[in-house]
């Protein structure tokens, strides 16, 4: 009788039970007559034991001397082990080699520069560190959708091409379109989740956005995913409170559902348990007197760089708000603030630990004259826009909206020194491959 085939993450279920794995080798060593396999298998890491008495001297040899990234099928008994970090072990009976690399793999225990790195990530996200940090990527999106579905908004799938830009033309990448001629990748499908917030209320997306910044800090990529959502009848303060429910929820998420991920790569928890709302809040206006007694030279008016970020938000034990910028500094389509027409009703939510701004915030112009008076200001072509000002002829309403970085949301959460590991293939300014 075939064992049944189980998954590492389901192994102590099963201890003292004969099953059937299905995976890798990572790694391995041998002592005189026991083979030591480091194993995974998607969900996990193990290790398993070869002892050579339950072999003939050729398979033992073939285990002994397996090379790193072998696939493999191995029978075995779950055993209890206290000393293994996983508490359990599986105790080899059968082995079966599915390929074996003709030559060694190229990513070893050796230190490697992270050009190199970069360049094999196809292979580096096979190592203990990348699948934990990808692991915990996957938990965040999921929380996303899960804080979305439970609070009944609707999922509005987004252009990727798109003739009307969202943010500013000097970052967007342009394409010719057939007959149509040149459009650009999407920065934002925040203007089509106006649209649609006017039909369903509540509405968001999730997908992939493209910057054409020539950046190379840690905290850019050219193609990173956001998490954008509008609400009809939202103003700037219902807002700021979707946005601090939406990231205490997932960081709470990820605590339940991803804790021992967070445990392997070094992240210690203390500081995301103090994520809770309240965040802590200061207009742009404190923000620069604030700066200004650090030794900054901003003056009002200039927007905020990553080091301007930084120390506004250490500070601080959870995220930090700035809001209320100068109009002159944010897109086209943030409300002026009725009490002081010099600035628009937004925020910026920065992160504390360095991490700076990881969601970009604004209640949204709503009436036709003053949105065509902005178009006009950005010289923004207004036939371009036709279909945008349409929203604010037909039963316009008072609307807010933002958009959250997913791979800066990773690289927060996950403590990571580089944006470029809180994504499976991360596209900079020089690296397209693999």
């Amino acid at each position: 009788m075939i064992p049944n085939w189980v998954y590492i993450k389901d192994f102590k279920k099963h201890i003292n039970e004969t099953v059937e794995f299905r995976g890798w080798v990572w790694n391995k060593r041998s002592s005189g007559k026991i083979a030591f396999l480091q194993l995974r298998d998607g969900t996990g890491f193990i290790q398993g034991i070869a002892e050579k008495k339950d072999f003939d001297d050729e398979t033992f040899e073939n285990i002994r001397k397996i090379k790193m990234e072998s696939s493999i099928i191995l029978q075995g008994i779950i055993k209890k082990d206290e000393r293994s970090p996983e508490n359990v072990e599986l105790h080899i009976t059968s082995f079966k080699k599915i390929q074996e690399p003709i030559e060694d793999y190229p990513i070893s225990k050796k230190e490697h520069g992270i050009d190199f790195l970069m360049e094999n990530r196809h292979l580096w996200i096979r190592s203990r560190r990348q699948f934990h940090i990808l692991k915990i990527r996957n938990e965040i999106l999921k929380a996303i959708r899960d804080f979305y579905n439970q609070n009944d908004f609707t999922l509005i799938d987004t252009p990727i091409f798109t003739g009307s830009i969202g943010e500013s033309a000097g970052n967007t990448f342009k394409l010719d379109y057939f007959d149509y001629g040149e459009v650009y990748l999407a920065q934002t499908g925040q203007l089509y989740l106006e649209a649609a917030a006017m039909s369903f209320g509540k509405v968001y997306n999730l997908g992939p956005t493209f910057r054409s910044e020539k950046s190379k800090t840690r905290r850019h990529l050219i193609e990173f995913w956001m998490n954008e959502a509008e609400v009809a009848f939202y103003k700037h303060e219902n807002n700021i409170k979707l946005q601090e429910s939406l990231v205490s929820f997932v960081i709470q998420r990820v605590l339940e559902n991803a804790s021992d991920d967070l445990k392997e790569i070094g992240r210690e928890t203390n500081k995301l348990q103090k994520i809770q709302p309240p965040f802590e809040r200061m207009t742009y206006t404190q923000a620069v007197d604030f700066l200004k007694k650090k030794g900054f030279e901003v003056e009002w008016g200039e927007d905020f760089g990553a080091d301007e970020e930084s120390v506004l938000a250490s500070q601080f034990e959870k995220p930090l708000f700035v809001e209320k910028y100068p109009r002159k500094v944010k897109a086209f389509y943030m409300q002026p603030d009725e009490n002081n027409p010099d600035v628009v009703l937004c925020d910026d939510l920065l992160a504390p630990e360095g991490y700076g701004e990881i969601i970009g915030a604004s209640e949204r112009i709503w009436e036709e004259s003053v949105l065509i008076d902005r178009l006009k200001e950005f010289n923004l072509p207004l036939d371009q826009y036709q279909w945008y000002i349409d929203l604010r002829k037909f039963g316009s309403v008072p609307h807010s909206g933002f958009g959250l970085g997913v791979e800066r949301t990773v690289a927060w959460i996950c403590g990571l020194e580089h944006i470029r590991e809180a994504i499976p293939f991360a596209r900079t300014l020089y690296r397209v491959y693999p």
